[in-house]
């Protein structure tokens, strides 16, 4: 089934040449006389690569046969991820190519979204922030709450953010899954 190109919206998926691409962002400019054009920030979902297209209001693009299915991620072994199913709980692993850049949030009974196709595992979708504990980081000094003068801090699974002078060790932080910042201290 085909899709008009102004129903696409961020999170959605087409295909185009063989390729699932998924839409990151949508904007639509229109001048005065003539048709507008639709600008998107694609990225791909076997290559993980984004890219820039753009398309004359009208056009049409072949609709991708995608789902998301809850998963829960329980461990790493070598270069894949294992992962359970939370209904039938069964057992399966997923390459390191196809988790990419978030292997990096994984961690132990964290649930999350699989995006699949037919049976093959085409990526995850993170929660939009998640909770970490600090595991190493400088010394805290008294009276830096006010300005925004941060430290660099290493997370229980091993991810490196930039944290408010007054956090210590032990402390439980929120960070920001895509783009790795901190959001909020987690009392």
């Amino acid at each position: 089934m085909a899709l008009n190109v102004t129903e696409l919206r961020n999170g959605t998926f087409f295909k185009e040449g063989g390729n699932i691409l998924q839409v990151v962002t949508y904007e639509h400019n229109k001048t005065g006389r003539g048709s507008g054009t639709i600008r998107l920030k694609v990225r791909n979902l076997k290559t993980g690569s984004v890219v820039e297209k753009s398309f004359i209001t009208g056009a049409r693009v072949d609709e991708a046969n995608v789902e998301k299915k809850k998963a829960q991620f329980l461990y790493r072994e070598g270069d894949s991820f294992n992962f359970m199913d939370p209904v039938s709980f069964e057992q399966f692993s997923i390459s390191s190519q196809v988790v990419g850049d978030r292997a990096k949030y994984l961690k132990d009974g964290l649930d999350l979204l699989l995006i699949v196709s037919g049976e093959e595992a085409l990526g995850l979708e993170l929660p939009l922030s998640l909770v970490y504990t600090i595991a190493e980081t400088g010394p805290g000094e008294k009276g830096n709450t006010v300005s925004n003068v941060f430290k660099e801090a290493t997370l229980d699974n091993g991810l490196v953010v930039k944290v408010p002078m007054f956090m210590k060790v032990g402390e439980k932080v929120k960070v920001d899954t895509r783009s790795g910042a901190y959001v909020e201290r987690v009392k």
